[in-house]
């Protein structure tokens, strides 16, 4: 058993990780969203706080004793994930999982639209930014880069970094099976992994 913490609680990725380890794992779960009342914790394995992920102080409090953090945010990602790092830091916690995008390092082939990519997509420039400072701590982290994500189906691969992507999309149950594998096997640390469906 774990106790997990999950920033973006009430986002597609963030519901849908939940439902998975509450479903097919024994973890304890503390779900950490800037809109707490949109979330109908009915398990006795959850607790719920509100907060601001900018805010560390209020995040090391709900970080106090968990094993992992998984962060599937939107918005100024660099700033968020200095915000847990700091926060991780005065928690002394360690694991941290984070969902970023496909194309950050320029992975995609061009049979699957190379125009996704950091050079040709400055929209990803924040998440290539929160990668870099995550991937220069300390920190046991996985980073996973998602295809666009939908509710197909669940089956997956994951790349290496530095290897081509695969696939365009992927499903949210898939990431969310990706994300408790990372937490409950401790796979894939100091890693960024891609995931996508098999063509």
């Amino acid at each position: 058993m774990k106790k997990v913490l999950i920033i973006g609680a009430t986002g597609s990725v963030g519901s849908t990780t939940r439902k998975c380890l509450l479903a097919n794992s024994n973890d304890q779960l503390t779900l950490f969203a800037r809109h707490a009342n949109r979330i109908d914790a009915n398990s006795a394995r959850e607790t719920v706080i509100q907060g601001d992920v900018t805010n560390v102080g209020e995040l090391a409090a709900a970080m106090a004793g968990q094993d992992a953090v998984f962060a599937a945010l939107s918005g100024n990602l660099k700033v968020m994930a200095e915000s847990i790092m700091a926060a991780m830091a005065q928690a002394q916690v360690k694991r941290l999982i984070f969902i970023t995008s496909m194309g950050i390092y320029n992975e995609i082939p061009a049979s699957l639209g190379a125009d996704g990519n950091l050079e040709s997509n400055p929209m990803l420039r924040g998440y290539r930014a929160a990668a870099d400072v995550i991937e220069a701590s300390d920190l046991d982290y996985t980073i996973v880069r998602p295809g666009w994500f939908d509710n197909g189906s669940a089956d997956y691969e994951v790349t290496q970094k530095g290897e081509p992507f695969g696939g365009h999309n992927v499903s949210r149950r898939a990431i969310a099976d990706l994300v408790m594998q990372a937490i409950d096997s401790d796979a894939y640390i100091k890693a960024s992994v891609g995931i996508n469906r098999p063509e």
